[in-house]
């Protein structure tokens, strides 16, 4: 036998070995899609083959190694050209960091008759970056253009986060040249039909935003996305799948600021995107549109190098365990402190999703349900999310003072925690593009953003109440 005939014959026991491997992941794959959301949320993708394999560990391990080692030359060439399952770098992959990502993807496809698939990232803005800089590439080759002169735009909500905001904004556009067609009026699919074109890349709405508690109508703008042969793409990281699935209303990728509202305990940086499988796109190769989360991960994540730490991966899992059960109380909370902001006196006005008089109400009512309320309730339930703002009377100066009174609820510019915090956007997470920015977000400059957290919603109004007397304003 020669040394290439062994060299063959090795390698194909390494790619049958990679075909069982897959197959065993697919058949827990499936079972956990059988699953309950609580217990895909306690349980995810590590079942007790996995954990008699690790030492009979009740937990994900935590894997800090930075490296894999191999079998053989043929071990490392199989799992290196991605023709078996391997982690061999944590900039690549990493076990525990798969344990989180399979765990959000059935989570994210919860109820979803497709396949979807996720890549964690280090950070929330990582996320979104991946999940729309493919889409820019150069208009060569574009369908539907008829050269590289064509100027590619975006389509996207000015209801952003901050950091979104300005990725579009500066990045995107003032130094690649992409043009950023904004939509004021999320509700209104006329005008998000009116900024689609042939040169469009993808379109792309956060909901609810983050602040200003915008929502859209996820189905209807997914059926004009996809008319001009685009994704769109979802920010659902103030929902979490615990309320909001977008892949069941035909967005194709839904990003995450993991860092948020799953991982509530702060101890952990992390984002996501989650992709469904077939997507479509008018750029990048056939991979891109038939697995995009998987395409990411095997090339610009590797060449990026916007990898999630082991260590922030095992803190997510943990915080995730409790995700309904947490988005079910700290909504009923939030809608109770919106009721009493709306009511008094000082305040001048309240955004919530779940407020009856809001603009966006009735699509609130149709895309934010409790997952498995039923089970709970015998028959499906709303429920709103953490997130609240609210402007007080007499402008900055006012909203300054009730900002600095607060005693429980701390001052952090941060959302998605246990504990409650407040921030004025306009001053922070809104700060860097600008009076004109901020008036196309719908952020005024007297807006406080509240996070409702675990404490008992009594202690929360009270707090709010004595930030809000009489004392100077």
């Amino acid at each position: 036998m020669t040394a290439h005939t062994a060299h063959s014959v090795g390698l194909q026991e390494y790619l049958k070995r990679g075909e069982a491997l897959r197959a065993a992941a697919d058949a827990e794959h499936a079972r956990m899609r059988r699953m309950k959301f609580d217990t895909i949320a306690v349980h995810g993708a590590y079942g007790l083959e996995a954990a008699l394999a690790n030492q009979g560990s009740l937990n994900e391990p935590l894997y800090l190694s930075p490296a894999q080692t191999f079998e053989s030359s043929d071990h490392l060439e199989a799992a290196l050209a991605y023709l078996m399952p391997a982690w061999t770098y944590s900039r690549y992959a990493n076990p525990t960091v798969g344990y989180l990502e399979e765990t959000l993807a059935l989570l994210e496809s919860y109820g979803f008759d497709g396949e979807a698939t996720a890549c964690a990232t280090g950070s929330g803005m990582a996320a979104i970056f991946l999940a729309t800089d493919p889409f820019l590439v150069s208009t060569q080759g574009a369908v539907g253009t008829s050269g590289s002169d064509r100027r590619a735009n975006i389509v996207a909500s000015a209801r952003l986060y901050g950091g979104t905001f300005m990725l579009f904004q500066q990045r995107y556009g003032a130094e690649r040249g992409v043009e950023v067609r904004w939509v004021h009026d999320p509700l209104d699919l006329g005008e998000w039909s009116s900024r689609i074109d042939e040169n469009t890349r993808f379109v792309y709405g956060e909901m609810p935003s983050n602040p200003s508690l915008a929502v859209f109508d996820i189905a209807g703008l997914a059926e004009i996305a996809h008319g001009f042969g685009l994704p769109l793409i979802v920010d659902s990281t103030v929902a979490t799948p615990a309320l909001m699935r977008p892949l069941l209303h035909g967005a194709d990728i839904v990003v995450h600021s993991v860092s948020k509202n799953i991982a509530t305990s702060g101890l952990a940086i992390a984002g996501a995107l989650i992709a469904r499988h077939v997507i479509p796109s008018k750029v990048g190769p056939d991979e891109l549109r038939q697995d995009f989360a998987r395409y990411i991960k095997q090339l610009p994540y590797r060449d990026y190098g916007p990898s999630l730490s082991p260590f922030n991966a095992l803190m997510v899992l943990n915080d995730l365990r409790t995700l309904r059960l947490r988005m079910e109380a700290q909504s009923r909370s939030a809608m109770q402190v919106a009721r009493f902001l709306a009511q008094h006196p000082k305040v001048e006005g309240v955004w919530y999703p779940g407020l009856e008089d809001g603009a966006g109400y009735e699509v609130s009512r149709r895309y934010l349900w409790l997952a498995d309320g039923c089970d709970d309730y015998n028959e499906p339930v709303n429920r709103y999310g953490a997130l609240l703002s609210f402007t007080v009377r007499g402008g900055m100066p006012a909203a300054r003072q009730v900002f600095d009174r607060l005693q429980l609820i701390w001052r952090a510019a941060d959302l998605g925690r246990i504990k409650s915090l407040a921030t004025i956007p306009a001053i922070s997470t809104h700060q860097q593009q600008g009076a004109a920015g901020r008036l196309l977000a719908g952020v005024p400059e007297h807006l406080i953003r509240l996070s409702v957290g675990g404490e008992a919603t009594a202690d929360l109004i009270a707090d709010l109440d004595q930030a809000l007397s009489d004392r100077g304003l």
